[in-house]
């Protein structure tokens, strides 16, 4: 069974199927795609230009919205931003066929979740939508996240721990609120960098040494049991000690 066949599987074992919007000029592209899309379960809705786009994506709900970035009208980083500053948080994946690294780097800044570059295959398409839907709908996730005697909440943006408050700068909370969301699992470098800082290439920087750091600071220092512990060569773990069922 191949990649087609097991997401078409799984997209008929929704009880609803995930609602696409795609946002492209191509004539030739678009109809490629929608009958790609529709053959592997989705539905799917189609956008001419960049105006008609927006208009779609802000008036509409959809699960994934699938951004190509040269369009008339009002170009995708355009149709992006307009679409974020409106408060709507619908996953986006952009095609381009800029693929340089300034390239994807102002795609994702301007908001989007992920970046592939054309030509690119079927396959892989479907595996980045597969991968943006397991997300999920941030409206519709916990607001309160707890680990043993950590707990943070997503709507105060507070943390505590042992009922003791703890402050926390907006990277450091993102930070951490993906480890709980991933809590008992190891977490690696190239999971960090694109759960919480939007890179899909290592950038060869030590910016998540150093916020682990402080975090583990935050967290650790002062109580009985550390939760934060690094796993040589593979990433990060946040878990509850053993027997610890939190």
């Amino acid at each position: 069974m191949d990649l087609h066949d097991i997401l078409l599987e799984f997209r008929e074992n929704e009880e609803t199927p995930m609602r696409l919007l795609l946002v492209e000029d191509d004539h030739e592209t678009a109809s490629y795609l929608i009958k790609g899309l529709k053959e592997s379960g989705y539905t799917v809705d189609h956008a001419a230009d960049g105006k008609e786009g927006l208009f779609m994506a802000i008036e509409m709900d959809y699960d994934l919205i699938i951004l190509d970035r040269m369009l008339p009208g009002l170009d995708g980083l355009s149709v992006l931003k307009t679409l974020r500053s409106s408060g709507r948080k619908t996953p986006v994946l952009i095609l381009s066929a800029l693929g340089e690294v300034d390239d994807r780097v102002q795609g994702l800044k301007a908001g989007g979740d992920d970046y592939l570059v054309k030509p690119f295959a079927f396959a892989e398409l479907l595996a980045r939508i597969e991968a943006l839907s397991r997300r999920g709908d941030p409206a519709g996730e916990q607001t309160r996240l707890k680990v043993a005697d950590l707990e943070l909440d997503r709507l105060t943006r507070t943390v505590r721990r042992a009922g003791r408050t703890i402050d926390m700068q907006p990277r450091e909370f993102k930070l951490l609120e993906y480890l709980m969301q991933h809590a008992g699992q190891v977490v690696t470098r190239t999971m960090l960098l694109e759960g919480v800082w939007d890179y899909h290439f290592d950038p060869q920087t030590n910016v998540i040494d150093v916020h682990i750091s402080r975090l583990r600071n935050k967290i650790d220092k002062g109580f009985d049991t550390p939760l934060l512990h690094t796993v040589r060569g593979a990433g990060y773990v946040l878990k509850a000690p053993d027997g610890d069922g939190g």
